[in-house]
C-alpha cells in the first residue's frame, strides 16, 4: 500500500434519521439504568415519514417505562420542525417484551468476588476493535475526529439561532492528505445541509454562511489549517430536503461514524440501544481505552487492540495488539501488558468503567454517545477515554 493518499471519513448531525434512532435507543437505556443499574435492555428503532417504531425487550425492576414519551421528548430536543417531523403527532408504534421474571439478575459488581466475576460470561460472540492514533490530542484519526467537530458546529449554529433556517439533518465529509502515512493538509470538506421549506436562502448564500459560521471557526478553534489548495464543497447535489421524510434512520446502521471513520477497523455489532452487560458494546469501549492508554503511554505511535469473545466464556479467547511499525516493542510484548493492567472480563469491564452508573450520575449519558462519535469525546466524562494506566503499561 502506498504511503501516500487521501483518506475520508463522514459524520452526520443529530437529525439524521439514523442518529434519530440511535438517540432514542440510547435515551431508553439511560431511562431503565438511571432507575435500576441492573436492568437489561435492548432497544431497536426504524423511522420514516411521521412513524417511529421501537422495538425493545428488557428485564428490570424499573418502575415507570414511558417509552413513548422518551422517544417524542428525544424527538422534540433534536428541533425538527412541525411540518417536517412532529414529536408530539408522529405516530410512534412499539413491541416490548418484559423478560424480567425469567431473565432480571441483580449483580452488584463492586462486591463481588473474582470467581463470581469469572462466572459472568460473554453471552454474544464478537470480535471488538480499539484504536488509537497519535493524529490529535484526543489520539483519534484526523479525518472523523475533523468531520466530528464540524457536525457539531452545525448543530451548534442551529441551535442558537445564527443559521435558523438549517433543518437538523446534515452530512459532513473530511478528506485528509497523507504523505509517508503521516497527515498532512486537508484535501476537502463536502457539507450537504438541508433547509426548511420556508427559506428563501439560496445555494451561494448557504456557502458563504457554512464557510463564514461553521468551517471557518471549526478550523481557527482547532488550529488545522486548510490552503489554497483545499477542496470545499457545500451541497455539491444542490439544494435538498432532509429528515425522516426524505429518507428512512435505522438504530445500529452508522457503526464507521461511531467508531473511527473508516480509518481503522471496528466492530460489525452496532454500539447504541445495548445495556452495559451487553460485550459487544463495551466490548469496543475497553479495547479503545486499551489502545488509547498505549499511545498515551509512548508505547507507539498507533495502535489496534482486537478483543474476540466466545459464548460461555468470561475471558476473551484472544487478545491482539498492533502497532503497525511505530513501537520499539513486539505486539506481543504491549498485548501482554495489557492483560496484566485490564481486567478484559465483562463483569470487570463494566465494573472498572462503572458503566451501569453513568446514566444516573451524567444525565443522558449514553444517549450523549450517539452524537458525534462513542470514541474520542472529550465534551463529557467518559470512562474510557482516560489514560490513568499509560505510567502502568511503561
Amino acid at each position: 500500500m502506498t504511503s501516500n493518499y487521501i483518506f475520508t471519513s463522514e459524520s452526520v448531525t443529530s437529525g439524521h434519521p439514523d442518529k434519530i434512532c440511535d438517540q432514542v435507543s440510547d435515551a431508553i437505556i439511560d431511562h431503565f439504568l438511571k432507575q435500576d443499574p441492573d436492568s437489561r435492555v435492548i432497544a431497536e428503532c426504524a423511522v420514516s415519514s411521521g412513524v417511529l417504531f421501537i422495538s425493545s425487550h428488557y428485564a428490570t425492576a424499573a418502575k415507570t417505562l414511558d417509552i413513548t414519551e422518551i422517544a417524542r421528548r428525544t424527538i422534540k430536543e433534536i428541533g425538527y420542525p412541525k411540518e417536517v417531523f412532529d414529536a408530539d403527532d408522529c405516530a410512534i408504534l412499539t413491541s416490548l417484551m418484559d423478560h424480567s421474571e425469567a431473565d432480571y439478575l441483580p449483580m452488584d459488581l463492586e462486591t463481588m468476588t473474582d470467581a463470581q466475576i469469572s462466572r459472568i460470561a460473554a453471552r454474544q460472540q464478537t470480535s471488538v476493535f480499539g484504536y488509537a492514533c497519535d493524529h490529535t490530542p484526543d489520539l483519534m484519526p484526523l479525518p472523523i475526529w475533523l468531520a466530528h467537530r464540524l457536525a457539531h458546529r452545525l448543530d451548534v449554529v442551529k441551535e442558537v439561532g445564527k443559521l435558523p433556517y438549517l433543518l437538523p439533518d446534515a452530512e459532513v465529509q473530511v478528506g485528509y492528505e497523507f504523505h509517508n502515512g503521516l497527515p498532512a493538509r486537508i484535501h476537502s470538506i463536502t457539507i450537504q445541509a438541508t433547509v426548511e421549506d420556508s427559506s428563501d436562502i439560496e445555494l451561494d448564500g448557504l456557502r458563504d454562511d457554512l464557510v463564514t459560521h461553521v468551517i471557518h471557526p471549526v478550523l481557527k478553534k482547532e488550529k488545522t489549517k486548510s490552503d489554497e489548495r483545499t477542496i470545499i464543497h457545500i451541497n455539491p447535489g444542490g439544494m435538498r430536503k432532509g429528515g425522516p421524510s426524505m429518507h428512512s434512520g435505522l438504530t445500529g446502521r452508522k457503526t464507521g461514524i461511531d467508531a473511527y471513520g473508516g480509518f481503522a477497523r471496528s466492530s460489525g455489532a452496532a454500539l447504541s440501544g445495548k445495556d452495559p452487560m451487553r460485550i459487544d458494546r463495551v466490548g469496543a469501549y475497553i479495547a479503545r481505552y486499551a489502545a488509547k492508554n498505549v499511545v498515551a503511554a509512548g508505547l507507539a505511535r498507533e495502535c489496534e487492540v482486537q478483543l474476540s469473545y466466545s459464548i460461555g466464556s468470561a475471558e476473551p479467547v484472544s487478545i491482539r495488539a498492533r502497532t503497525f511499525d511505530t513501537s520499539n516493542l513486539e505486539d506481543n510484548v504491549i498485548a501482554d501488558r495489557l492483560q496484566e493492567v485490564i481486567d478484559f472480563r465483562p463483569g470487570g469491564i463494566v465494573r472498572d468503567l462503572g458503566l451501569k452508573k453513568l446514566s444516573a450520575q451524567i444525565g443522558g449519558f449514553y444517549r450523549k454517545l450517539a452524537v458525534y462519535g462513542h470514541m474520542g469525546r472529550t465534551d463529557f466524562e467518559v470512562p474510557w477515554e482516560n489514560t490513568d494506566i499509560s505510567a502502568k503499561l511503561k
